[in-house]
């Protein structure tokens, strides 16, 4: 009997380690549960907490899910706001910045979207690859990890995302489609590399699918020219912006979000660091004050 339990948790396992499998805070509905900044758990202070599991999302990507200092309550974490990570990795202290995609509906735990970049990309190694379940990462939160928070004013949202930079997008979409007395309307301009690599697509495809105020267009760089994809390709681009973004002359009532590598950043928009706004939208007459760079 003990033998029969052990094959079947084996197996139990291996299918929820499947790129096909889907955890929890990447399907269902959006949430809207809004806390002010100062609430999170995370305070200045790194505070070690305990991997509970880990999920193969795609075949570069997994969702962690650590506990809590406090298991009987939830993060906490203000809407749009990321945390720190810290391990000692070969000797060095590396800390890196990460956005929860679960929401504040989940109690005594989180989960981070991390894509890994390879050996010489030492956090994402560590975390999709080196750590296992039960090891600990140190986590805080500082006040300049709090962004753009909601409810957002402006009516249309438009968002430039490549890659990774699909978590604060995540989380800004909650406070939006989870508010049914919302009119707010967004657009999605997607980059990615391959369609077998579209980090949530499954997530925010059934989100457009099921909510009119919600438009999401996948743009793909890398995908093989023979394969089945019908979507865009190439690049994200003056056409596809003027096409379904709203334009520059709606002022106060348009916002872009932009997040992605420092490559895309530089095109559309200039350093995320830079508050002069240059590259493509700059082009395109969108002010400084109409984009918002994570």
């Amino acid at each position: 009997m003990k033998s029969i339990l052990q094959v079947f948790l084996c197996l139990l396992i291996i299918t929820m380690s499947k790129a096909n499998y889907q955890p929890p805070s990447l399907s269902g509905k959006p949430t809207k549960n809004l806390v002010p900044p100062g609430k999170c758990q995370f305070t200045e202070e790194f505070v070690s907490v305990p991997l509970l599991e880990r999920i193969a999302v795609s075949s570069t990507s997994s969702v962690l899910r650590f506990g809590l200092p406090d298991t009987s309550a939830p993060l906490n974490l203000s809407t749009c706001a990321c945390i720190l990570a810290k391990a000692e990795i070969g000797g060095e202290a590396v800390i890196r910045p990460y956005t929860p995609i679960s929401t504040n509906e989940l109690t005594g735990c989180f989960d981070l979207l991390i894509k890994d970049y390879g050996a010489n990309a030492k956090m994402s190694k560590l975390m999709c690859q080196d750590l296992k379940v039960g090891d600990s990462v140190e986590f805080k939160h500082i006040a300049f990890n709090v962004k753009i928070q909601a409810p957002f004013k402006p009516t249309k949202i438009c968002m430039l995302v490549g890659g990774t930079g699909i978590t604060p997008m995540v989380q800004a979409l909650h406070a939006i489609l989870g508010d049914v007395e919302s009119t707010t309307e967004v657009v999605m301009l997607y980059g990615s590399k391959v369609a077998s690599d579209i980090l949530g697509k499954e997530l925010v495809d059934s989100w457009a699918s099921e909510n009119p105020r919600f438009k999401v267009v996948h743009v793909l760089s890398d995908e093989p020219a023979d394969s089945e994809w019908q979507g865009a390709r190439g690049f994200i681009n003056a056409d596809l912006i003027t096409s379904n973004f709203a334009d520059p002359s709606a002022g106060d009532d348009v916002m872009i979000f932009v997040c992605g590598p420092p490559p895309m950043y530089n095109a559309l928009c200039g350093p995320r660091d830079q508050k002069e706004l240059t590259g493509l939208l700059g082009e395109m007459k969108y002010t400084a004050e109409q984009v918002y760079k994570f």
